[in-house]
């Protein structure tokens, strides 16, 4: 696997090769993409294998060049995990908007050169048929959900309370959240919202930490242990993203029990049926978002109803290792 890394000395072992950041952190997204053709093309000539998958639309075209590089025959395969749109325009600082163009043109050629797409859900699936492609596979990502599902599902807590997890970035909706939590706060006072994550928006969180102390508490990162722990404390948990593909903790919640209050961005209406396992509001609507909180904190009945639908969920999106690496390697065989 090769990705950029965080650390100033990633691991370099058989599984992982990270790529170590560029100084000033200002360029180092810009020289990974530059030198991608190369990585891509060494680690061809290296490892020699089947089939190279790439999860980035965008990134498709430099591991094509370094596909042509190194002369290998390896397949491509697009591994489509949400819309390439957003991660230019909602994450990071803004000077990634003005690369925006460039980033939709490059996704839309590696979604039509790549010799093979894999979506996650319909939202995914949808994406690509609007550029005239049709995927040669539909499944998630395999996920190990193993410590959010040893224990049965713990009773909904005494404490009405909301969990948000996730990067302060534009795309997750924080600022939309914000605005939603100063109006249900003084509706339900004993409640209280629990944030989890860090990013460029950590001011929004600041500003409502001033605002509403009691009421608000925020995590910069939790472990899975401890996110399990949160989520068995936590009434429901909100995402008012603006931008989703197929949201791992959405099914992490599920895993638990507990419904999950969102927008309608994207992948999450794959995941969250309005009335059975959630409450879905349109996207960047925080009077509705705030009135959907408050209806799950103060009607314990509801939340219940939702937090059993919730459960029976999660079996739905469940694969062990063994199938998912089967599913890769009949997508892979089907290039053939």
């Amino acid at each position: 696997m090769l990705a950029s890394a965080v650390d100033a000395d990633p691991p370099d072992d058989e599984t992982f090769r990270l790529v170590k950041p560029v100084q000033p952190r200002l360029l180092d997204g810009v020289a990974f993409h530059l030198s991608l053709p190369l990585r891509v093309a060494r680690e061809l000539r290296d490892f020699e294998p089947d089939a190279v998958l790439v999860t980035g639309a965008h990134d498709v075209p430099a591991v094509l060049l370094g596909r042509r590089m190194a002369r290998s025959n390896a397949r491509i395969v697009l591994d489509l995990h949400g819309d390439w749109h957003a991660s230019a325009r909602l994450y990071g600082s803004r000077l990634r908007r003005f690369g925006a163009p460039a980033v939709d043109l490059l996704a839309k050629v590696g979604v039509r050169r790549a010799d093979g797409v894999r979506t996650l859900s319909d939202f995914t699936t949808d994406l690509v048929r609007e550029e005239g492609v049709e995927p040669v596979a539909e499944f998630p990502a395999f996920i190990d959900f193993g410590l959010f599902r040893e224990r049965p599902r713990a009773p909904l807590p005494a404490r009405a309370a909301l969990l948000f997890v996730g990067v302060l970035e534009d795309y997750k909706g924080i600022d939309v959240l914000a605005e939603a939590w100063r109006r249900a706060a003084p509706r339900v006072p004993d409640a209280e919202l629990k944030l989890v994550g860090r990013g460029s928006k950590l001011e929004v969180v600041e500003e409502l930490l001033v605002d509403l102390p009691r009421q608000t508490r925020w995590f910069p990162a939790l472990d899975q242990a401890e996110l399990v722990g949160e989520l068995d404390r936590s009434t429901a948990l909100v995402l008012p993203s603006r931008s989703e593909g197929l949201p791992r903790i959405v099914l992490e919640s599920f895993c638990r029990g507990r419904p999950v209050v969102a927008a309608r961005a994207g992948g999450v209406v794959d995941l969250v049926r309005d009335g059975a396992n959630g409450v879905l509001v349109e996207v960047e609507d925080a009077a509705a978002l705030a009135d959907a909180l408050v209806d799950v904190l103060l009607e314990p009945d509801w939340a219940e109803r939702l937090a059993v639908g919730a459960a029976l969920s999660a079996s739905d999106w469940l694969a062990t290792p063994e199938e998912f690496a089967e599913r890769v390697r009949d997508l892979v065989a089907s290039l053939d």
